[in-house]
């Protein structure tokens, strides 16, 4: 009988000294699902990526994979994940040949078995061409392909990934979710990935919204922006906070600052520009409506936009 969830999290804690990075996360993850974790740096998801690949043991709560208990069975749940780290694991001085050949005889495997996993690989990620290439020889959108390939030579059902863009451009990104997007259709892999880059998560079937060690939203990408009231309308203002107080009180709907802006949803968005710009002559710098996005999800859950600030969790990573 398939695992039921290949993740269950309960009551996740993990601190570093005073500061709380992953706060009482409850979380299950179904099979065959593609899940992106966004956050900014400092939300906690690197910690819960460290947890779930075994290199942190939590504070509190408990983890399952494969509905078996992370803590206790941690060989056999590895033997089945495959992980790609956000810094390149990869031997620069090897073959990309050598880099999966090697990597095979890690999880056990040799001879025929190993060559045919290493084609195999070579071949769904395109990278039959540049077998023989050292790996610094190649860019950084091809290391990523054989980062993930030999992550997935041992055929793993669940996959980790942290940060797997991370310094790709457009192309090189789009390339790297048509892979795990192949894995989930042909080979039912599950793959979990952290990022900060919206266009990723919106390519995922469930994004799951972190903030400042806290799970505050988990659905698919559509159901999260329809839940959005209507259109989001974006202010530019000389003296936002002054003009939010002012919206609700002469329209009675909730205005929010984020940063130097003025945010609000509203029904028929495009038709209540106007009365806005005739309410307050002279102080809109400028204006701008459209349908929801992810980051409206996230400031609509957080209040804030999502940044690159960083913050306690990777000062106390670095103390600890």
């Amino acid at each position: 009988m398939p695992d039921e969830f290949v993740i269950r999290i309960r009551s996740l804690t993990h601190r570093y000294g005073q500061t709380v990075a992953v706060n009482d996360l409850t979380w299950k993850i179904a099979p065959a699902t593609i899940v992106a974790v966004l956050g900014p740096n400092g939300c906690g998801k690197t910690t819960l990526f460290k947890i779930l690949t075994g290199v942190l043991s939590p504070s509190e709560g408990e983890v399952s994979i494969f509905e078996l208990p992370f803590a206790r069975e941690r060989r056999i749940v590895l033997g089945r994940m495959g992980v790609v780290f956000q810094k390149p694991s990869l031997d620069g001085k090897l073959t990309v040949m050598e880099n999966l050949t090697y990597h095979g005889r890690l999880f056990g495997l040799s001879g025929e078995p190993l060559i045919r996993r290493c084609t195999d690989c070579l071949q769904r990620f395109g990278l039959s061409d540049s077998m023989k290439i050292r790996v610094d020889k190649l860019s950084g959108g091809m290391q990523r392909r054989v980062e993930i390939a030999k992550a997935t030579l041992h055929q793993p059902e669940l996959l980790i990934l942290d940060e797997p863009s991370t310094g790709l451009d457009p192309g090189a990104r789009q390339a790297v979710m048509r892979h795990l997007h192949d894995l989930r259709d042909k080979d039912r892999v599950t793959a979990v990935l952290t990022t900060h880059l919206m266009e990723e998560a919106d390519r995922c079937d469930v994004v799951a919204v972190m903030d400042k060690g806290r799970l505050v939203a988990c659905d698919t990408p559509l159901a999260l922006k329809s839940q959005i009231g209507g259109d989001v309308i974006t202010i530019h203002a000389p003296d936002p906070s002054s003009l939010a107080a002012r919206l609700l009180g002469r329209f009675q709907i909730p205005a929010s600052v984020v940063g130097d802006m003025v945010r609000m949803e509203k029904d028929s968005g495009f038709e209540f520009v106007p009365k806005i710009v005739e309410a307050f002559p002279g102080e809109i710098k400028g204006i701008s409506v459209g349908k929801p996005t992810l980051e409206d999800v996230f400031i609509h859950y957080t209040g804030h936009a999502l940044n690159e600030l960083e913050s306690d969790e990777q000062n106390a990573t670095r103390s600890a």
